[in-house]
């Protein structure tokens, strides 16, 4: 194998590596939101978790965050403007981020 056979290798495999890292940690944001979506809707029980396992499920419709907005926009109506929902989308994906760092 050359070096440049290596090379290539080594930066498919830290694109794939990255792409994984990006979906687990949308999928723990997702379900992040969920859990606090649910609250603000007044869930408890089991209804908390499957309401979080809608919302990571609400990801799987297109590519991005919009069907995840769509999703908890439409869900909790006026009780969460846009403005607070996109910052705790953000906060919520930088606690992901920190979390799964400090797992490896």
């Amino acid at each position: 194998m050359t070096t440049f056979d290596e090379r290539e290798h080594a930066f498919e495999a830290k694109f794939a590596h990255d792409a994984e890292m990006q979906f687990n940690a949308e999928a723990r944001r997702n379900k992040m939101l969920g859990l606090w979506a649910a609250k603000i809707l007044g869930k408890t029980g089991v209804e908390v978790q499957t309401y979080a396992a809608t919302v990571v499920n609400a990801n799987l419709e297109e590519p991005g965050d919009e069907d995840v907005f769509r999703k908890l926009n439409g869900d909790l109506g006026d009780r969460v403007d846009e403005n607070e929902l996109r910052t705790k989308m953000s906060e919520f994906m930088r606690t992901a981020k920190n979390e799964i760092m400090n797992e490896q």
